[in-house]
């Protein structure tokens, strides 16, 4: 492909859009980086920066004219891994030759501003039926696997409806895992479950940050050590919010 030489505004914007989305919905660092350099190389700006962490995006292009850098700002973090894949679908295009630069930028935005693919209730029954799944897995017994169904969507709903609320992450966390926490005793005591510990843990299973660490080990061992430290960080508030909400529970039995 005859690389197209173009307004380094124009390219900047498009990259920026592409890391935007994907670091939005879970897209390791190292991989927003990759992705923004191959759109620039294949927009003709061959020589261009990107520093990305888990807040925010600098991306620079240099040439002869004075080099340019734009900063984007990374507000809500989410996980949708089939929007990363959309990114990394039109970026292979782009390497292609078969998106201009203003077909690229319309088919981000409109990526961009998709809604969530799956409405709030079948989000729901997913993670309710994971939650019973779970307690399964670990070897609970099928006498307590609605119990862990309920629980795990009751915490569901909560996380949801708190955060809506009052939209701090950790808080929301916090107040759904003791949702969770009562729900699982009042079924132990009411005779409707019988192992409280294999319950919660199937219940809060949902609540668990594991992408988040998993992006965390993959940018360390990428070299990204304050974007690896401050997910790493960021799952960690996040695993002590809902240990935080069970132990409240736990401590008054």
């Amino acid at each position: 492909m005859e690389k197209q030489h173009l307004n380094t505004y124009e390219v900047i914007q498009v990259c920026l859009l592409a890391g935007k989305v994907m670091l939005q919905n879970g897209g390791e660092t190292y991989r927003v980086e990759d992705t923004m350099r191959r759109i620039a190389e294949a927009y003709g700006a061959a020589d261009s920066d990107s520093y990305v962490t888990p807040t925010g995006i600098f991306f620079t292009v240099e040439g002869p004219e004075p080099s340019k850098t734009q900063l984007i700002r990374i507000l809500e973090r989410t996980t949708d891994l089939h929007k990363v894949a959309m990114v990394n679908s039109i970026s292979r295009k782009i390497s292609g030759g078969d998106l201009s630069i203003q077909e690229a930028y319309y088919e981000l935005q409109k990526l961009d501003k998709q809604s969530e693919r799956y409405t709030f209730r079948v989000q729901l029954v997913a993670a309710a039926i994971a939650s019973g799944c779970f307690l399964i897995m670990f070897q609970g017994s099928w006498d307590d696997f609605f119990p862990a169904v309920l629980a795990g969507g009751g915490g569901f709903f909560s996380v949801t409806w708190f955060n809506r609320l009052v939209p701090i992450k950790f808080f929301s966390e916090f107040l759904a895992s003791f949702v969770i926490g009562l729900m699982a005793v009042f079924f132990v005591y009411t005779g409707l479950g019988t192992q409280l510990d294999k319950i919660i843990i199937g219940s809060v299973m949902p609540l668990v940050p594991g992408l988040l660490i998993t992006n965390a080990v993959r940018d360390l061992m990428a070299g990204h050590l304050i974007s690896g430290l401050s997910k790493g960080a960021e799952a960690f508030l996040t695993a002590f919010a809902i240990g935080a909400g069970i132990a409240v529970v736990v401590s008054f039995l």
